[in-house]
């Protein structure tokens, strides 16, 4: 006669499956996690070594001198160098910030990969650095840059596209982490 109610794990042919895959999960979200930091190190490494080409990009974002001829949203334009170098700046430490946090979930959750409590304590860093990056790049470069300057409107610095595919990968891996194990 077989009792209802709860199973006893030893004999429970689902428990071993179960855990196996909870254990192969969270693996897999340490090297989703580890993919992440590297990406965003190199993005923050290549806007660094690269300071020069990649602050024109920012420069003709505030100018709005690649917009369509005539635009009479023009006055939203900004003609200030520090205020550029203010803002690339903020853009490279937020790129870091994330980038070194994702550095640090990588190596929390690995340490914590087989204790499913420390290792969901170890998730909620990796859900900071990927909220850093949905904020750059979906608010900051869609919202602020595409929008308010009208970045979709340049053929040479438009940086929707890249900026949509970052902030996609962010936001997938948001709903990736949330998931339990």
């Amino acid at each position: 006669m077989t009792q209802l109610g709860s199973v006893n794990a030893a004999s429970d042919p689902e428990r071993p499956v179960n855990s196996q895959l909870s254990r192969m999960l969270r693996l897999s979200k340490v090297a989703f996690m580890a993919s992440i930091c590297v990406w965003i190190a190199l993005v923050a490494i290549n806007n660094v070594t690269d300071y020069g080409a990649n602050f024109q990009f920012v420069r003709h974002v505030f100018e709005m001198d690649t917009t369509f001829p005539g635009n009479p949203l023009l006055w939203r334009s900004v003609h200030s160098t520090p205020l550029y170098h203010l803002a690339y700046v903020c853009i490279i430490a937020i790129e870091v910030a994330a980038g070194l946090l994702a550095g640090i979930a990588v190596f929390k959750m690995l340490v914590a990969r087989n204790d499913p409590e420390r290792f969901a304590i170890a998730k909620a860093i990796g859900v900071v650095a990927l909220t850093l990056g949905v904020l750059l790049w979906l608010a900051g470069f869609e919202g602020v840059g595409g929008e308010y300057f009208l970045m979709w409107q340049s053929h040479v610095w438009n940086g929707q596209e890249s900026a949509f595919r970052f902030a996609a990968l962010c936001m997938l891996g948001l709903v990736f982490l949330a998931q339990r194990e």
